[in-house]
């Protein structure tokens, strides 16, 4: 009876367990669920304000080179075409660049926080963003179930650049860097005929000079020119950090273009970050509707940004 009693007690206590954990199970279901659907309510919106609108994000930053950053970035820009919108990825390489100069054995000369650009630099700069940076995001985008297609600013005339004057404060000598340009003018043409062909362009920030040579450019300014050439609804640009933040190093999660001005002025933004800011404000005061600066370092800041009321950075308008 004892042994009985026993084995009576023994499978109560099992369907106990089996009917809490079964409970466990389908709350944790019922909470997942939840969320999921909380999530797409809250995009929904943002989803039908933005379909057929243009949005082009500069692509750079530890989004580049951390491997579930770099699978993540694809995907949310895969399902931004996919639920209507027009992604235009522009990006760097700075540090891919180093790397294959370093192989070869030629040293990197950085002023002003500029790579000094000589002809074989030119070409290794060359290689690296046009060949391998962007066909390693074509494919992952490929591989996410997207279509892209890969070009340089030399393509289809797509970028036409001049050669960067760059002065040294306080002395305004004039800098020769080389193969480094700036942006003269943006034919869209052919970013015209990718999208009108359902492609997803990915772009390398490389331009040709009236003088016929390639010019290396900014990648936030040739983002920031592309975004104003095609009266863009939004510019992204992913960086390293949170976003703006304040004297506190509490982040500044919107602004518009007056305050960013008394912000420069006061030198809260300063440093690396003042030429992300005024492409930023070029780009909103020459029709773009905002710009936004956002934490690449966060998986999916993407579609963060875009699809939720908080977002993962600073919004930056023009005058209100």
């Amino acid at each position: 009876m004892i042994a009985k009693h026993c084995f009576c007690d023994f499978w109560h206590g099992l369907l106990v367990k089996w009917q809490f954990n079964k409970l466990r199970i389908v709350t944790i279901m019922s909470d997942s669920a939840y969320n999921i659907a909380s999530v797409l309510t809250e995009a929904l919106p943002y989803i039908q304000k933005f379909q057929g609108k243009t949005i082009v994000i500069k692509y750079g930053g530890n989004a580049m080179v951390d491997e579930k950053l770099k699978s993540s970035f694809a995907r949310d820009i895969v399902l931004m075409k996919s639920v209507g919108m027009n992604p235009i990825v522009v990006h760097g390489g700075g540090p891919q660049i180093g790397k294959t100069l370093e192989k070869i054995g030629k040293q990197s000369e950085f002023i002003g926080g500029m790579r000094v650009t000589d002809s074989e630099t030119m070409d290794v700069v060359e290689m690296v963003l046009g060949g391998l940076v962007n066909k390693e995001i074509v494919n992952l985008i490929h591989q996410h179930g997207g279509h892209s297609i890969g070009l340089t600013g030399k393509d289809g005339s797509l970028i036409s650049a001049k050669k960067l004057k760059h002065d040294i404060e306080p002395t305004s000598e004039i800098i020769d860097l080389g193969h480094v340009g700036e942006v003269d003018k943006i034919d869209t043409s052919v970013i015209d005929l990718l999208l009108k062909g359902d492609f997803i362009p990915v772009i390398a920030p490389i331009g040709v000079g009236k003088d016929g040579f390639s010019y290396n450019i900014n990648a936030d300014l040739v983002a920031g020119a592309i975004a104003e050439a095609l009266d863009a609804e939004k510019l992204i640009l992913l960086t390293n950090t949170q976003g703006l933040l304040n004297k506190h190093d509490e982040l500044m999660t919107g602004l518009d273009a007056k305050m960013v001005g008394s912000l420069i002025k006061d030198g809260t933004i300063h440093g690396g970050m003042l030429p992300k800011i005024g492409c930023a404000l070029s780009a909103v005061k020459n029709g773009v509707e905002s710009t936004h600066i956002i934490d690449g370092r966060v998986s999916h800041a993407v579609l963060l940004e875009v699809f939720t009321d908080n977002g993962v950075g600073t919004l930056i308008t023009a005058d209100e």
